[in-house]
């Protein structure tokens, strides 16, 4: 979640006025809270467990929809594949993704590409290592790339929008 400090300006041109669109922005972006689960005593306000303002968690699950997921928690920065193979001839493979920053940069996270190898014809026989190969780097590289094509796809819209509102034309005087 992004904070404001006293020393960093604002523009109040990208901050809607009315309250109920902050509202709406707000809960878009993660930052909100539904009251009514506080009243039905449900804890854990702040935990969001859905962050569309995030274009790296975004990218990353776009780029992993092949594959059944076994762990997503956005609040704990990580999402872990199921093991999976394209065939029953291949080992299978479980990747991890830790996001350490929500910035789109390459020490932003750490992908992890885990392999099991088993004995033929022995499912239950099987030791899991770390794979070496680039696999994790190239997830990584089209993770960023993608999630860099969402960052300028909504950029786009955001001008976009604003020009066609009319918003920050300025109005010929009366005077």
């Amino acid at each position: 979640m992004r904070t404001i400090k006293a020393h960093q300006k604002v523009d109040l041109r990208k901050i809607p006025g009315n309250p109920k669109d902050k509202r709406e922005k707000n809960i878009r972006e993660g930052r909100g809270f539904r009251a009514m689960s506080i009243l039905e005593g449900k804890k854990g306000g702040g935990n969001f467990q859905f962050a569309s303002s995030n274009e790296m968690w975004r990218a990353s699950l776009e780029l992993l929809e092949f594959t059944p997921l076994s762990n997503v928690d956005y609040s704990g920065g990580i999402i872990i594949t199921d093991w999976f193979s394209e065939n029953s001839e291949q080992d299978s493979i479980k990747i991890t993704i830790r996001f350490l920053s929500n910035e789109i940069r390459a020490d932003g996270l750490k992908v992890i590409i885990y392999k099991q190898i088993c004995k033929k014809n022995d499912k239950n026989n099987c030791k899991v290592i770390k794979d070496n190969t680039t696999l994790g780097q190239e997830i990584k590289l089209a993770i960023l790339k993608k999630a860099a094509i969402i960052q300028k796809d909504e950029v786009s819209e955001h001008q976009k929008n604003y020009s066609e509102t009319g918003a920050g034309k300025q109005q010929k005087s009366k005077y």
